[in-house]
């Protein structure tokens, strides 16, 4: 097990009703708030009346600013910051779900930052001091509201990266069940995909003698291949939503990667992918990760045996390794699909003419991943195998 250090300052408020109490939990903090959110179903829901009327009644003062699109652009932050700086704003409350997160996030370090905010994503510059984020989360799946980093999409170079930084967490979360229950279908599938992939990027590690966090990473993957399904048959399930959008927190709160040597090969590939095609994170997720695991599975294929056996119960003699570890990954894919996900680059009509610059712009001049290092070549090559 490596060294490590534990650390998350996020207040959790989780449970029924629990966004009734946003303005009085926002006054602790805040004197004018910016009001961030996505698109109009924020407010078909009735979620925006709610929290406009918390805000209002503790008295708070705040300005709005909508129109965050999955895959949050740079464009849209950059509007934000002018915006705080012109209204005074020294609070941001994002209500939605990752993308909402990570655009608050860069626009709570981007207006106190006097240089082009684009710094802390390409140019690997810390931010040293933020307005203070609080989020009501919508949608269980990037588990932002209680991690330390964003990631951003610049539209102009169609480039899409993140900056991590401890003061980037936000000071509270409110986790309502209830407020999942008019997500569409695609969107809690693509979701549960970004939960998955959250929990194996720190799951598939060769650091040896991980024990605990093992087995809290393959109970965490054993509840919301349970739960999920259940969501999609009866969306107003709040039991199974309740274990669905805490194990989205779970899943990237930095509890599950503690002492390993985590991966995020499969991110950084998918976020060229969604960075050309403007595809959902998790639906890439779903495509790129069980390619990475065919492409990657002998540098440690008990690793890959333990996860079908404990995760997915297969059941072959064990003596056939290759073929428990092919059976693993197979049900992976079964279980994306079951979700109505694809797990293909051309069953969503995307083709191999990009992956050269992809691996590249994936690589950034050096090599992806912890599990395996990975060359432009060997990213060419994941994205072959996921065609």
């Amino acid at each position: 097990m490596q060294n490590f250090e534990s650390y998350n300052p996020t207040r959790i408020i989780f449970g029924k009703d629990t966004h009734v109490q946003v303005g009085m939990e926002t006054a602790k903090y805040a004197k004018k708030v910016l009001l961030h959110y996505g698109g109009k179903s924020l407010k078909a829901n009735g979620t925006y009346d709610v929290v406009v009327d918390s805000l209002q009644r503790a008295g708070i003062p705040f300005v709005e600013l909508g129109g965050v699109k999955s895959n949050p652009r740079l464009s849209l932050v950059e509007e934000g910051i002018q915006l705080c700086r012109e209204e005074q704003v020294d609070f941001i409350l994002a209500v939605g779900g990752g993308s909402v997160i990570d655009s608050a996030k860069t626009i709570a370090v981007g207006a106190c930052y006097d240089g082009d905010v684009w710094d802390f994503f390409s140019k690997g510059k810390m931010p040293e001091q933020t307005l203070p984020v609080g989020v009501v989360l919508t949608i269980p799946a990037a588990g932002s509201e209680s991690s330390n980093g964003a990631v951003i999409t610049r539209e102009d170079t169609q480039e899409k990266r993140s900056f991590c930084s401890d003061i980037a967490y936000p000071v509270f979360a409110i986790l309502n069940p209830a407020l999942c229950y008019t997500l569409p279908k695609h969107q809690i599938a693509a979701g549960g995909a970004d939960i998955m992939a959250h929990i194996m990027e720190r799951y598939f590690s060769t650091e040896p003698h991980t024990d605990l966090s093992d087995h809290l990473c393959e109970a965490t993957m054993c509840t919301l291949v349970q739960e999920l399904p259940k969501v999609l048959v009866d969306v107003q399930d709040y039991d199974a939503w309740a274990e669905v959008m805490w194990t989205g927190n779970v899943a990237h709160n930095g509890l599950l990667g503690k002492g390993r040597i985590e991966d995020w090969a499969s991110h950084g590939i998918e976020h060229e992918i969604s960075a050309i095609y403007d595809i959902a994170h998790g639906a890439g997720l779903a495509i790129v990760f069980p390619a990475w695991m065919r492409y990657v599975s002998h540098i440690c294929p008990s690793r890959f045996v333990q996860f079908a056996v404990r995760v997915f119960h297969v059941d072959l003699p064990m003596a056939d390794t290759e073929a428990i570890v092919q059976e693993g990954i197979h049900r992976l894919e079964s279980f994306f699909r079951s979700l109505g996900l694809e797990t293909r680059l051309s069953e969503i009509n995307i083709g191999r003419e990009h992956f050269e610059a992809m691996g590249e712009k994936a690589c950034n001049g050096g090599t992806l991943g912890g599990f395996q290092k990975l060359s432009p070549a060997d990213v060419v090559k994941i994205l072959e195998l996921a065609l």
